[in-house]
């Protein structure tokens, strides 16, 4: 199968993207977090805060910030179990872990790796590990210009206290989505980026995000084997201005990976899996393998496009307050309503503060933009409304810049939507706004090749997060959807005129809370 064709079944025909006779094998599943052995510990504080406003001014950090920071960017947060009836015989219990940021499945194929500089550990390259909240030395040193030439010299790391990698571990959640894992483990680290940049506002820590950099230079770093984990993206941290290059050629000379490798010795770090027999997934190393950057010259920047209008009624929403909520509490109360949706009446201000909200901390800094220019996003929200006061029902695009509705298809899209769904596991009938997350079908790719597409699904899934905990902040629910038909809600929102598609769809509305038993973490 062509890397093309596989994308293009990712997304179209999903049934085409996995072998039809794949089993997931549940007895031999993976730990949803990575253990490394052998190495150097420094367990982190859990005394962590139980409140998360902005800080009043940015100073450096300290192993208490770090520890705080850490855990609510990914820490564990939640023990669950689930009891699956049986006709015949005892319940079926199944236990997940649960974090602030959503994964499909609960199984987090992502990890999170840091560089520091602290005065209380020793500078060096870290593995945070999730399930004993502490840091994993990897490697000790200073490595400012190791990585200020894998992002293309375009970051003054010398200013920076350290620098967060993503990556993802591609077997965490091939075991289970098989080939449809690589469209979920864009997703999911994208709604990781999301939940670390909410966070990192709250700690007064400047950020941006490096999509673009020298793969193998950054896994050498990291110690990681590239048929198993590869990073996915670069997160410098400060806490005063720092110089932000937008083109390689600003700061002169080119740099290729190999090259750069050979600057460090290579690492081979002990870790567990638990998996006893782990597949191959030829297809995500292939996709891997043709998205990776070997020279800094393929760095690129994307023209900003002009907003586009549709035709149809344009409605104006109501100005809208930014929302101040302590993130802590929104974090906690975040909750995917599954069945348990309940249809109420949506107003215009709680629709203006959802649309808002989520697209205004949308804005973030990054390597794709050009500098000192104001670029439309590449992923942009689009919606099936119902029972919303005052706003006919129909399918919408959101116009961030006008704050603003235009009608694109009138009508009740519900039973449409429900019907293009793989899973009755959401009652589209019960969900008042069923909103689409929407960017280019050709995903950037003459100017980033098949990256583009991994791109495309971390923005998608960042500006998902804001959804999610904005629609957590005014009481109501969001459940992320991939199991959709994207033909028919392309459809709906005539999309193929304008070369957009559905990137993933998300049913947002009040809902009737569970009835299980909870016991909180904090004395």
């Amino acid at each position: 199968m062509s890397l093309e064709t596989f994308l293009h079944n990712l997304h179209f025909d999903i049934d085409k993207a996995s072998p039809v006779d794949s089993e997931v094998d549940w007895e031999d599943a993976p730990l949803p977090y990575k253990l490394y052995r052998g190495l150097p510990v420094f367990p982190l504080s859990l005394e962590v805060p139980l409140t998360l406003e902005e800080w009043k001014a940015p100073e450096q950090p300290d192993f208490w910030k770090i520890s705080y920071f850490l855990w609510y960017v990914f820490g564990l947060t939640q023990f669950s179990e689930t009891a699956f009836p049986s006709i015949d015989q005892a319940p079926e219990l199944m236990q997940s872990f649960r974090r602030f940021a959503p994964s499909g499945g609960a199984l987090y194929p992502n990890e999170l790796y840091m560089y520091l500089k602290m005065e209380d550990l020793p500078v060096g390259v870290y593995h945070y590990d999730v399930a004993h909240h502490r840091l994993v030395l990897l490697r000790e040193g200073n490595f400012d210009s190791y990585i200020a030439q894998a992002l293309g010299n375009r970051c003054d790391m010398s200013a920076c206290f350290g620098a967060v990698f993503v990556s993802t571990m591609f077997w965490k959640n091939f075991y289970k989505y098989n080939n449809f894992s690589y469209r979920l483990q864009g997703l999911d680290a994208g709604v990781l980026i999301g939940q670390l940049l909410e966070v990192a506002k709250r700690f007064g820590f400047a950020s941006g995000v490096y999509f673009q950099f020298l793969d193998r230079a950054i896994n050498h770093l990291l110690g990681l084997s590239e048929k198993e984990e590869s990073a996915y993206a670069v997160i410098p941290l400060s806490v005063e201005p720092t110089i932000w290059f937008t083109n390689v050629s600003d700061t002169g000379g080119l740099v290729s990976a190999a090259e750069l490798c050979r600057e460090l010795t290579a690492i081979q770090c002990n870790h567990y899996v638990r998996s006893r027999r782990v597949k191959e997934y030829p297809m995500l190393t292939r996709m891997n393998e043709a998205s990776m950057m070997e020279s800094t010259e393929a760095f690129r920047q994307i023209n900003a496009k002009e907003n586009m209008s549709c035709e149809g009624q344009g409605i104006a929403l109501p100005p809208a307050k930014r929302l101040s909520d302590d993130l802590a509490s929104v974090c906690r109360k975040r909750y995917s309503p599954d069945m348990d949706f309940v249809l109420g009446k949506v107003s215009q201000p709680q629709l203006a503060t959802l649309l808002q909200e989520a697209t205004a901390s949308f804005s973030y800094r990054n390597d794709l933009d050009g500098a000192q220019r104001k670029c439309e996003p590449r992923v942009s929200l689009y919606g099936c409304l119902y029972h919303v006061e005052g706003i006919a029902d129909g399918a919408y695009r959101y116009d961030s810049t006008a704050h603003a509705l235009q009608q694109v298809h009138r009508g009740d899209h519900r039973l449409q939507l429900q019907y293009g769904m793989s899973l009755d596991n959401v009652n589209l009938l019960q969900v008042p706004l069923c909103l689409h997350v929407a960017g280019d079908k050709d995903y950037s790719k003459t100017a980033l090749g098949y990256r583009g597409y991994r791109i495309q699904q971390m923005e998608a899934g960042m500006l998902v997060q804001r959804l999610l905990l904005t629609a957590s902040a005014i009481g109501m629910g969001g459940h992320p959807l991939l199991g959709f038909d994207a033909n028919l809600c392309d459809d709906i929102y005539k999309m193929d005129p304008q070369g957009k598609t559905s990137l993933i769809q998300v049913p947002i509305g009040p809902y009737r809370h569970r009835p299980w038993l909870r016991g909180s973490l904090y004395n």
